[in-house]
Parts: structure tokens; C-alpha cells; sequence
């Protein structure tokens, strides 16, 4: 969908975002949206059908975005290294747009519609995409530890990843999380790092 999206719609999910951000999903009306833009509702409608429409917007965009950064971090052979990369990549990435944290974790965003948990779904899976490989090469060198199947360390790998969004999104954006994602970053090698004897 990224290459879809127009320039003004573009726009609209950033203010769609700003919204999320200081007001929840409640907050995040087409009146409220054309006022944050300056623009008529009937100028948004052209744009997007519903409010539902400029979420799936900007989590698609989302997925989209992720999946191409996330495909250029092949530079490394060394697994480690992709796993540092992709993470620190994530946490620059959200650091520069806290709307997108916003929009992952917003109350009550995944009880809005189907269509919406499909977007969020799509967006996991695109991680998992990435990270999968990176686990399973990693375990295959020896690299990461074999004590744990490939499946159960991504998914304590991103659920970790999750809750540290979580918490900077609860603490209102005001830590660093580049800092403090780099410190999940090297707590988690910690763990699954195979131990050098």
C-alpha cells in the first residue's frame, strides 16, 4: 500500500497520528481530523472512506515500511549482528514517528473492527518474517542457543520487544528508547547467546 498512498493521504495518516497520540482512538474522528488539517470533512472523505480506512492506512504503510528496512539489514553474516541491526533500526525508526506506537498500541484499537486486527496480524508477521530467519541461522552456527526451539525465542524475543513499546507509549514518550532499547537489545543476547566455555 505505500506505493498507493498519495502525498495528501500520506499526510492525513500523520495527523490521523498526531490525534492517537494526544487523544486515543476516541479522539481520532473525521472532525477532528479535518480541524487538526484545515480542511473541510468532505476533503478527507476524498482521501479515505472512513476513519477505519486512515487506520488501515497507516498500519499497512507501517508493515511496509518495516518490511523494506528491515530487508536492507542483510549486510552482516554474522546473526548477532543482523539481530542488533534490526532492533536498533526498529527503535530509530519508531524514536523519529511515535504516532506508529500510537497506532500499535492504542486502547481499544484492536476491538474497532476485523479489518483492523488483520492489519496488526499482517504487521507481526512481517517481524516474524524478518526475525525468523536471523533466529534459526543463529541457532544453526551455534551462534544462539538450541535449548529453546527457533518459534519460542521469537516469541519471547518480540514479546519483549512489544512491552518496551509498551512502556515508553504508557510513559508518554519520555525516555530515551534508543538508550533503552539498546539495553533489551544486549539483555537479550545475554540470554540467547550460546555461553563461550
Amino acid at each position: 500500500m505505500t506505493a498507493e498512498l498519495s502525498v495528501r493521504q500520506l499526510e492525513i495518516i500523520e495527523a490521523a497520528g498526531k490525534i492517537l497520540t494526544s487523544s486515543g482512538v476516541g479522539g481520532l474522528t473525521i472532525k477532528n481530523l479535518a480541524k487538526e488539517m484545515k480542511f473541510s470533512e468532505s476533503a478527507i472523505y476524498r482521501h479515505f472512506t472512513s476513519k477505519e480506512e486512515i487506520i488501515i492506512g497507516m498500519l499497512t504503510f507501517l508493515a511496509d515500511s518495516i518490511d523494506h528496512r528491515l530487508s536492507d539489514i542483510t549486510a552482516s553474516s554474522d546473526p548477532a549482528e543482523q539481530f542488533k541491526a534490526m532492533f536498533r533500526e526498529q527503535f530509530r525508526f519508531f524514536d523519529l514517528h511515535p504516532h506508529f506506537v500510537v497506532a500499535v498500541f492504542s486502547d481499544g484499537l484492536m476491538e474497532e473492527t476485523q479489518l483492523i486486527n488483520e492489519a496488526i496480524l499482517k504487521l507481526m508477521n512481517i517481524k516474524m518474517k524478518h526475525l525468523m530467519p536471523v533466529i534459526m541461522i543463529g541457532q544453526q552456527k551455534g551462534v544462539f542457543t538450541n535449548a529453546i526451539t527457533s518459534d519460542e525465542m521469537v516469541h519471547i524475543v518480540m514479546g519483549t520487544f512489544k512491552l518496551q513499546m509498551f512502556k515508553w507509549r504508557t510513559a508518554n514518550f519520555q525516555f530515551d528508547i534508543k538508550r533503552s532499547g539498546e539495553n533489551m537489545i544486549q539483555s537479550i543476547l545475554t540470554l540467547i547467546k550460546c555461553k563461550v566455555l
